[in-house]
């Protein structure tokens, strides 16, 4: 990195500000420990305003709040993707956490026992970096898309908005979890609709009914206390839920019929210009959004962090062979709910405890054990 550059100097620096990042900092601010968090967005809470509109969350209000605040809506409600977004931006100023926005992070290396964050010229120093950027960064769109006729209309589920941003014509969306069945089903209504994928499957009860409200207390529970690297059945699991699409929640099967969508096989390619299906059919639409997915991206830490399969290296979000580096708010940090508005709190506590445990200890190895070293997402 260019040395060149003034520097800012602070004891911690956490990159992202959605809600690990404001977590992590409302840990650290009750320490009163020095830390600035930099945020890509021209606001807090721009990573939810900037998905489509008709996005609620799938756990309700009362777990859906950050450390020191319960997400300020009726228990049992779903929020809003904009509510959340306004929640998390009043949750800052609630707090006064130094959120600086608008600071794209691009670089991230050390020299000697300090460590260097670059952002367009900026430079900024310090002891410990929480990199909490997000579970869901870069999207998953196969090379193939580029092969689609210019013009067709290619959206990937983080540009989607609205069905109005497509054109005539039907649509296909490729990627038949979650989000592709909500996204199915919301342009259905003004588009004719093809969803491609394997069916996930469904959880057993309706989202939001009488069943699901009975049962999400004792799901909680298991989700936050039991299915964790913890406990053995945690560490049987963990592997599945980040590879395999979960069931559909709230748009179900019955849904989606009922909305004139159809089912179609996976799409593996593309002829003549269209996306090509696993039976071989081509399908002649005019839309398609892509729904198939994120990867981590961290091209930007230049640091030997990472395994072999482009994971860092780190137990519970503290990672091996790098003193003062942690990640936050990644899928199955700690347990199933780490990556939740409702369960990453717990980390980012663990995680600001272990920083002001090596200040104590004058930056030698934290009384937090670290055990053997655990590669997993982060």
């Amino acid at each position: 990195m260019n040395g060149g550059h003034s520097s800012e100097r602070f004891d911690t620096v956490i990159v992202g500000g959605g809600q690990a990042g404001l977590s992590a900092g409302y840990h650290l601010a009750r320490r009163k420990r020095p830390f600035v968090i930099l945020d890509a967005n021209d606001r807090v809470g721009d990573s939810w305003r900037q998905r489509w509109d008709s996005l609620q969350l799938f756990t309700p209000g009362r777990y859906s709040g950050l450390p020191g605040w319960p997400f300020p809506a009726p228990r049992g409600s779903y929020p809003t993707k904009d509510s959340v977004a306004d929640y998390l931006e009043a949750y800052a100023a609630r707090f006064q956490l130094p959120v600086r926005t608008g600071v794209n992070v691009d670089g991230l290396s050390k020299a000697g026992n300090t460590y260097v964050l670059a952002s367009a010229g900026r430079r900024f120093e310090a002891d410990s970096v929480i990199v909490a950027s997000g579970a869901y960064q870069s999207p998953r769109v196969p090379a193939f898309a580029s092969e689609l006729d210019p013009g067709t209309v290619q959206l990937d589920s983080t540009q989607y908005r609205r069905p109005s941003q497509l054109q005539d014509g039907g649509v296909l969306v490729v990627g038949a979890g979650n989000s592709g069945s909500e996204i199915a089903f919301d342009v259905s209504r003004t588009h004719p609709t093809w969803l491609s994928g394997r069916d996930t499957g469904q959880v057993p009860v309706r989202h939001g009914g009488f069943l699901d409200r009975v049962l999400t207390p004792p799901f909680w529970f298991l989700a936050s206390h039991v299915l964790t690297v913890g406990t053995p059945v945690g560490r049987k699991i963990r592997p599945k839920p980040v590879t395999v699409t979960a069931p559909l929640e709230r748009v179900r099967r019955k849904d989606l019929a009922a909305a004139g969508i159809k089912r179609v096989p996976r799409t593996v390619g593309v002829q003549g210009g269209r996306p090509e299906l696993e039976d071989g059919r081509v399908m002649d639409v005019s839309n398609v959004i892509w729904c198939t997915g994120f990867r981590p991206d961290y091209g930007w830490i230049e640091l030997p962090v990472f395994g072999e399969e482009g994971e860092a290296v780190h137990d519970r979000g503290i990672v091996v062979g790098a003193e003062g580096l942690y990640f936050l708010g990644r899928f199955f940090l700690f347990g199933f709910t780490s990556a939740l508005i409702g369960g990453v709190g717990r980390d980012a506590e663990r995680i600001v405890e272990h920083i002001e445990s090596r200040e104590l200890n004058g930056g030698r190895r934290a009384r937090v054990r670290v055990s053997a070293a655990t590669s997993g997402p982060a």
